[in-house]
C-alpha cells in the first residue's frame, strides 16, 4: 500500500503498511466516508506528526489519545489546533504549566507546529476520529501502528524524552527502554486531573535539562 509520509518514517514503518491491520484501518475509514461520516483530521493531515518531525530528528515525544473531534481543530499533531482556533482546555493547562515552569508568556493560539519542527513528536495513539464522537476510532487498529512508532524510537534512537500524561499515555511506558531514554510521567493536563499532579511537574525544563546533558539543543517552547 502506498502511503504518503515523510521518507524516514516511511522506511522505518514500512513493515506496518503491509500488515493486515493497516489495510483494515484504511478500509474502515473509507467505509465511514462512503457512509457520509466526517472524519478528522483531513486526509492530508492524518500523518502530519510524522511529516513535521522526521524520525532522526525526534528529541521529545508528547503522546495524546485521539484527535480533537470538533470542526477545524485537529490537524494531525497531538494537543495542537489549527490557526485561528482557541486553545482547548487541556492545552490551556499545558500553557499554564509551561509559563510556571520556564517562564514563557502564555500564547494566544493553539498551533504547536513550531514545537514539531524542533523535534517534538506530537503523536496521538489514534490518528483519526469521527466528528463529535471522541474515541470513536480507538479500536479500529491505529494503536498497532502508533505503538510500532514508539517502539522504533525506543529501539533505534537514544536519549529521547517521552512525556506521558495520564493513565492511558503511561501505559505506553512498557514500550520504551528507560535505560537509554528519559520517561517523565504525570497526571493529564485535562481540567479534570491537572491539579492532581500535572501542574508543577516541570516536564518542560526537565526535558531540556536532559537534552542539554546529552549535548543536544534544548527545545524553544515559546510560541
Amino acid at each position: 500500500m502506498n502511503v504518503s509520509m515523510e521518507a524516514s518514517w516511511k522506511e522505518v514503518l514500512s513493515a506496518e503498511f503491509k500488515k493486515p491491520y493497516f489495510a483494515q484501518v484504511v478500509d474502515h475509514i473509507k467505509t465511514e466516508k462512503a457512509q457520509g461520516k466526517t472524519i478528522y483530521p483531513a486526509g492530508a493531515n492524518i500523518f502530519h506528526a510524522f511529516d513535521a518531525t522526521p524520525f532522526n530528528e525526534v528529541k521529545v515525544v508528547i503522546l495524546g489519545q485521539d484527535p480533537y473531534h470538533g470542526p477545524k481543530q485537529a490537524h494531525g499533531l497531538s494537543f495542537s489546533v489549527q490557526k485561528g482556533i482557541p486553545p482547548p482546555p487541556s492545552l490551556v493547562n499545558i500553557y499554564k504549566e509551561l509559563h510556571d515552569d520556564v517562564g514563557i508568556p502564555i500564547p494566544n493560539h493553539g498551533h504547536l507546529e513550531k514545537w514539531a519542527k524542533q523535534g517534538v513528536l506530537l503523536l496521538n495513539a489514534s490518528l483519526t476520529v469521527r466528528a463529535h464522537e471522541p474515541m470513536s476510532h480507538s479500536k479500529i487498529g491505529w494503536h498497532h501502528f502508533t505503538d510500532a512508532a514508539i517502539k522504533k524510537i525506543s529501539e533505534d534512537r537514544e536519549h529521547v524524552v517521552f512525556l506521558l500524561w495520564g493513565k492511558f499515555a503511561q501505559e505506553k511506558a512498557a514500550l520504551i527502554d528507560e535505560k537509554k531514554h528519559l520517561v517523565l510521567k504525570s497526571a493529564h493536563p485535562s481540567p479534570l486531573s491537572a491539579k492532581a499532579g500535572f501542574f508543577g511537574n516541570h516536564h518542560f525544563s526537565k526535558a531540556n535539562a536532559y537534552l542539554m546533558k546529552w549535548g543536544m539543543d534544548p527545545i524553544d517552547w515559546a510560541l
